[in-house]
């Protein structure tokens, strides 16, 4: 058997295992990258929904005292509430929220 043959038989089943294994090793790297991210993006919606809430417990807190929201209030509390909304509310912050909307808007 001449060389060429013995690389022939041996070499390119050789590149073509070792070519497959890279391309497995790659795409699995792919993968773990796009779960970290997925985890990243669902840890950011869970911080804002958190900031948000907080926020609206806050101002309701603070105008429930007062006996009444300014239109200025009220519309912001509707934007955060649009947007705590779309991250996926639950019921709690629903109670609050019309509570907030039932408020009088000037002083008696």
């Amino acid at each position: 058997m001449t060389w060429y043959q013995i690389l022939t038989v041996i070499g390119i089943p050789s590149v073509i295992t070792a070519l497959l294994n890279w391309l497995e090793r790659r795409a699995v790297r792919k993968e773990k990258a796009k779960e970290k991210a997925a985890d990243k993006t669902d840890a950011l919606a869970l911080g804002v929904q958190a900031l948000l809430r907080a926020q609206m417990i806050a101002d309701y807190n603070k105008y429930e005292e007062k006996g009444y929201a300014p239109v200025y209030a009220r519309d912001n509390f509707e934007n955060c509430w649009v947007q705590y909304e779309a991250l996926g509310e639950n019921g709690v912050m629903r109670g609050i929220h019309d509570k907030f909307m039932a408020l009088p808007t000037r002083e008696k």
